[in-house]
């Protein structure tokens, strides 16, 4: 199968990476195949994204006393099974057989600890397993209500390091711009992200902030007739409206539509 011709493929790998369910082989082979092909890389790169956004929406909860509980009794299984097993693995000497060793009451009591450490593993795995379907299942309705992508870029520097992660959200014409990079400006400059339609001039699309998150406004016409996106470097708050850009282009990349 090719993968590049397979848009659903590409979105479902991007997915699984990003939830860290795609793993051993699988994930090396989507890791080599992204280097070289900035699809596979923006579809990870947003699936982050959606996710870190989920994770920022919710609210932090304190663990209820009953969950410590469960974890302590965990710890406390795990000890005594070790302790079992510690003491299998101890040399013993040859003893009468009717020495505390062959104490009916002490295998009596050990098989009662291992029994009562399975019946807590069992309640404690089928709580935790109740408490994942409903995280998953809330999750998947936060998904289900992020903003729709219509196009997608991956900026990047002239060594190919991916600086930016620009989405458009037709719906409400927003530009979402997300820092992937190390790169930060100077107090006294601004970056300033651009359209370049093709046989006309650039035009800006607004001055990035200094968040690692930042939204603009754009035309659905302005984005449509851009095959591609470039952010310069200019003086504090940008260039003047109406007129080029004066700073040097410092990432630059493909305005690709994605599959809706």
């Amino acid at each position: 199968m090719n993968i590049h011709k397979n848009p659903a493929l590409i979105d479902q790998l991007g997915a699984s990476y990003a939830l860290g369910t795609l793993r051993g082989g699988a994930r090396r082979r989507f890791e080599t195949l992204a280097r070289d092909n900035a699809t596979l890389r923006a579809a990870a790169l947003i699936w982050q994204g959606r996710l870190a956004s989920v994770a920022e929406l919710q609210p932090e909860v304190a663990p209820s006393p009953a969950v410590w509980k469960r974890i302590e009794n965990l710890v406390n299984a795990e000890k005594q099974a070790h302790a079992m097993q510690a003491a299998r693995n101890v040399p013993v000497a040859p003893a009468p057989a009717v020495g505390w060793w062959a104490s009916l009451g002490l295998w009596r009591g050990a098989t009662a600890a291992g029994a009562f450490a399975a019946v807590i593993a069992v309640v404690t795995g089928l709580n935790f397993n109740t408490q994942l379907n409903g995280q998953v299942q809330e999750l998947s309705a936060k998904l289900a209500s992020t903003p729709a992508i219509e196009y997608v870029a991956v900026l990047a520097d002239d060594k190919a390091s991916a600086s930016m992660l620009v989405t458009f959200d037709p719906n409400t014409k927003k530009l979402m711009l997300k820092r992937v990079g190390d790169f930060r400006e100077q107090p006294d400059k601004s970056l300033e992200l651009w359209a370049l339609p093709p046989g006309a001039p650039a035009k800006s699309l607004g001055v990035l902030s200094g968040d690692a998150v930042v939204q603009l406004t754009a035309a659905s016409t302005d984005i449509q007739r851009s095959p591609a996106l470039a952010i310069t470097l200019e003086p504090k708050g940008g260039v003047p409206p109406g007129t080029a850009a004066t700073g040097p282009i410092l990432f630059k990349g493909a305005l690709i539509k994605t599959e809706m």
